[in-house]
């Protein structure tokens, strides 16, 4: 493969193709799709390009760790489908391959009484979703959690913790896909009579037949590449963490009783497989997409961002609940008196800063936060262009939704 103008080479039909199926995201999503296609279709050749050094190293390694339940998710809907099948897929994946996990159950705990009725609520979408969740009044707390105060909770068993890092290793090299780290994508020709070719930063080529869109935080702008108009903006959001340093007052898993308005699930507090008590996160806008903290400013990408009509729309009509996360992001004292909602006894100096995380959360032009996962098709392409949480939980079945588009593609191109 020759460059003309600094521009790939247009796909030939007498150059070979690298691949069958190229997947662009080496997070636990691109993994598991990976994973899919060979099992699925055996001496189906797939590579997948990562930008960053080794995997999952933003959503899939920056979040809480935990195996949801999928009791938060409308039923009927992609999250509540994958992410209940999802949950008890990825207990057993992790004992097959010998991933530290645990199923430890959980705790949605009403702090305030105009929970009561959301609480309820979940109660019953649990069963719709056929979660088995048992009701417990504020007495009953303490035989979970003893230093956690509430007017009611309900315990979900089915949610666990595990290592989502090592879970994507283990799929990535149980895939027998060829993995390109350091390969950040450029440059996307796609022909829909012939094929793909990508071109990385380091100049180098790939050709396949059809491309794979899993680039998480960066899939709105592979999917342009491509030649397809998404139709949402990925706005991201960053979920800051705190460390607990008494973590002998949390037991197990704490979640405060969600806001339906939003896809955040509030701050909560979760035991890691490692045994420390991370609490958070809140959800602020970020000023980049790897917008880790808020010295982390790339103006192009915000730009990006604020000339989005959908992001001004957002931010009009859900100011009320960003001051209120913007306020616990600066200020520690307002972060500490969220918790204290749920465990009274921390004190401020028990919270030690922890490593933040960024939702790529997809908002369409007149403002909706996507609320389910999205999978789209174009020619030669399906694209992932919204998996948030739960998507590590539900990573497997999701996996297998693409990769039997991806098949489903490559058998009416091959």
């Amino acid at each position: 493969m020759h460059y003309r103008n600094r521009e790939v080479e247009r796909v030939r039909p007498d150059i070979a193709y690298d691949c069958d199926v190229l997947v662009i995201g080496g997070g636990i999503v691109g993994l598991a799709t990976a994973y899919a296609i060979t099992r699925a279709a055996p001496g189906t050749r797939v590579t997948v390009l990562e930008k960053e050094p080794g995997p999952a190293r933003h959503q899939t390694g920056r979040n809480s760790g935990v195996i949801h339940s999928g009791i938060y998710y409308r039923p009927g809907s992609l999250k509540a489908r994958y992410a209940v099948r999802g949950a008890a897929e990825m207990v057993k994946f992790c004992a097959e391959y010998g991933v530290a996990h645990a199923v430890t159950g959980k705790l949605i705990v009403a702090t305030e009484r105009e929970e009561l009725p959301r609480l309820h609520a979940l109660v019953q979408r649990g069963r719709e979703n056929g979660i088995p969740v048992r009701e417990l009044g504020a007495s009953q707390i303490g035989e979970y959690e003893p230093e956690v105060r509430g007017l009611a909770a309900i315990h979900v068993g089915t949610t666990g913790i595990c290592d989502y890092v090592a879970v994507a290793r283990r799929l990535a090299e149980a895939s027998g896909a060829e993995i390109r780290y350091g390969a950040r994508v450029v440059r996307v020709d796609r022909r829909p009579e012939l094929g793909v070719a990508v071109r990385t930063a380091r100049g180098d080529v790939v050709r396949a037949r059809v491309l794979v869109n899993c680039a998480g935080l960066r899939c709105d702008e592979v999917a342009r590449l491509t030649g397809d108009e998404p139709g949402v903006r990925i706005v991201p959001f960053r979920g800051e963490y705190y460390e607990l340093a008494r973590p002998e007052l949390v037991r197990g898993l704490v979640y405060p009783v969600p806001d339906p308005a939003f896809p955040f699930l509030g701050v909560h507090l979760t035991r890691g497989i490692d045994g420390g008590v991370h609490i958070g996160p809140n959800a602020v806008p970020a000023m980049a997409r790897e917008g880790y903290g808020w010295g982390v400013v790339r103006p192009r990408e915000l730009a990006g961002t604020l000339s989005w009509p959908g992001a001004w729309r957002m931010a009009r009509r859900h100011w009320r609940y960003g001051a209120g996360e913007m306020r616990r992001s600066l200020s520690k004292a307002a972060f500490t008196e969220a918790v204290r909602r749920l465990l009274p006894g921390v004190a401020e100096d028990d919270l030690v800063p922890a490593a933040a995380g960024v939702r790529a959360q997809a908002v369409l032009r007149d403002g909706t936060l996507v609320d389910d996962f999205l999978i789209r098709e174009g020619a030669r392409a399906v694209h992932v262009l919204n998996a948030p949480s739960p998507a590590a939980t539900a990573s497997l079945p999701i996996g297998r939704e693409v990769a039997r588009r991806a098949l489903e593609v490559l058998a009416s191109v091959s």
